[in-house]
């Protein structure tokens, strides 16, 4: 059984991640930064008597906050597994956003995910056994317009990632990047728009366009995809037999990444409008 802790637990990913290892039996610390926000996750807890789960109150924007949840975590059993999925999307063209938007956009994703990872690892590493799982996204590989600052910040968090797998592998901690694409989580709900992203910008109308257009890629037939599937291949991960750095998950990010991968730049930008009919 392993210990595991997993941020971001009032929704989306990080509550049906946190459930999916405690039903495969695992020990979960199921961590948020509003601790009165986890009534959605008790009561799934409650109904399917996962009693493997405990919810922490874990900020990652405050280094503090990380280290009282790691520290507690870990008074049972050492961490096992660290799920690293606490984030946020700004949505904004580049012109429109402020200095602290973009600064609170990379404080969660990159920097939020940095504290936990420094927070875990030296006993990961001292133990010689550990597995950190980053959340990345689509996003992580194919920069959008209008979402430029949370790509980068994913794009950040992959080459982070990237660098600590070859640092980390020889001391035997596993690092893991998952790269979802569309799914149907509250996450989307919660995107914060820059404060000038409005009907004035102008920026605007072409904007709604593109997410028209955008849908007709990511969510076919009008449907997004189940977010379970990010779960358990998030678990699947952690016990694949031929381990990987990275994982994509979902048929349009597989897509996307698939053509991205076989085209030069150009070509990808044709090939991307054409699909989508967004021609300017």
């Amino acid at each position: 059984m392993a210990n595991v802790l997993v941020t971001g637990c009032s929704s989306g990913f990080g509550m049906l991640t946190a459930r999916q290892f405690a039903r495969k039996g695992d020990s979960v610390l199921a961590t948020m930064r509003d601790t009165r926000k986890a009534g959605a996750l008790e009561k799934a807890r409650d109904a399917e008597k996962l009693d493997n789960i405990k919810v922490l109150q874990l900020d990652v924007l405050d280094d503090a906050s990380v280290k009282k949840a790691v520290t507690e975590a870990s008074k049972a059993a050492p961490i096992d597994v660290l799920v690293n999925n606490a984030g946020l999307e700004l949505k904004s063209p580049i012109e429109d956003a402020t200095d602290d938007e973009v600064k609170r956009q990379f404080d969660t994703n990159v920097l939020g995910a940095l504290r936990v990872i420094r927070a875990v690892l030296p006993a990961m590493r001292k133990r010689g056994a550990g597995t950190i799982i980053n959340v990345s996204s689509i996003a992580g590989i194919v920069a959008p317009p209008y979402g430029g600052f949370y790509a980068a910040s994913k794009q950040a968090l992959e080459a982070i990632s990237e660098a600590l797998h070859y640092e980390v592998r020889p001391l035997g901690v596993r690092i893991i990047v998952v790269e979802p694409g569309g799914f149907a989580t509250e996450f989307r709900n919660n995107i914060q728009a820059a404060a000038a992203f409005n009907e004035s910008s102008l920026y605007w109308e072409r904007a709604e366009r593109f997410e028209t257009a955008m849908r007709g890629i990511t969510v076919p037939g009008g449907k997004r995809g189940d977010p379970e599937d990010v779960a358990i291949a998030i678990y699947n991960a952690v016990h694949d037999p031929e381990p990987k750095l990275r994982y994509l998950v979902g048929n349009d990010a597989k897509m996307i990444a698939d053509v991205r991968k076989r085209l030069d730049f150009e070509s990808f930008e044709k090939a991307m409008r054409q699909t989508m009919n967004w021609q300017d």
